[in-house]
């Protein structure tokens, strides 16, 4: 079993949901975002979405939008993020990683090369936002070769046919677009969601992680009662942008760090309070 079945096993036995922090890699800058990334797991941090920079990255609202902006003026590389991996990967060999963003630094690094680098550091995962599952193979055969799964995406707009397309060969586990529109600016609906997470499961045996609009602990816990991970991403890099000012100051680094764990710790704790039944549309 991979990494990633291991997790989403043990926390269905826990009956619970897992928690899914997402950040920046390199945001506000290499060290301090390792420094991060680093800690998530004692923080409760089950699986860790790590953001590839990108220039143009379309469905991100302006907190994730702004985290790439921030890396990339830290000087964050492809070559960077997954030394990051390894460096993690020497002292956690059980959490997984899966990394996020967009297609075009892929192709540009050439996506056989790409697979085998990130298995290689000990990436467990990849969404890539604007590949579609019509266009995925060109990633998902090599990336499955390495044993790194490729996530999919599920929004409001899925029908069933398209539902039945996206799971006939996914693997890992999908990942329900909350609301129609970019991360980060909408509040989510939780009624839709549960049925949409009733649609899901009984399609796919797939565990389905449930993002782009969870902002509270509140949030969270409604959230993790009805789906099988939580993603919190432009709640966790506002608080990084929220505490830019204090990284020149003595101690700013270790500052910073600590709020954003501070808020992870909050958000992993309501996910994990919450008891899971069954869903029902």
């Amino acid at each position: 079993m991979s990494r990633l079945s291991d997790t989403f096993a043990r926390v269905k036995k826990e009956g619970r949901a897992a928690f899914v922090p997402f950040i920046t890699a390199g945001d506000p800058n290499m060290e301090t975002s390792f420094a991060i990334l680093e800690k998530l797991p004692a923080a409760g941090a089950d699986v860790i979405e790590l953001g590839m920079p990108f220039t143009d990255p379309m469905a991100d609202g302006p907190a994730v939008q702004a985290s790439s902006v921030r890396a990339l003026a830290s000087g964050a590389t492809m070559a960077k993020v997954l030394e990051m991996v390894k460096k993690f990967r020497r002292t956690n060999k059980t959490t997984p990683i899966v990394l996020m963003g967009y297609y075009n630094p892929i192709h540009a690094y050439g996506t056989a090369r790409f697979a085998r680098d990130v298995a290689t550091a000990g990436v467990d995962g990849l969404i890539v936002v604007d590949l579609p599952v019509e266009e995925d193979e060109v990633l998902r055969v090599p990336a499955r070769a390495q044993g790194v799964d490729l996530i999919r995406f599920v929004t409001p707009t899925t029908d069933d046919a398209r539902l039945g397309r996206i799971i006939a060969d996914a693997s890992g586990y999908l990942y329900y677009v909350s609301v129609a529109g970019v991360t980060g600016t909408k509040a989510v609906p939780e009624e839709e969601v549960r049925a949409a997470m009733a649609r899901v499961k009984a399609a796919t045996d797939l565990p389905c992680t449930v993002g782009f609009g969870i902002r509270s602990p509140e949030q969270a816990e409604a959230i993790a009662r009805i789906a099988d991970g939580v993603v919190v991403g432009s709640a966790i890099v506002s608080r990084v942008a929220a505490n830019l000012g204090v990284l020149k100051e003595e101690g700013g680094r270790d500052k910073v760090v600590s709020e954003v764990l501070e808020l992870v710790k909050t958000l992993a704790g309501s996910t994990h309070a919450a008891r899971r039944g069954k869903v029902e549309a």
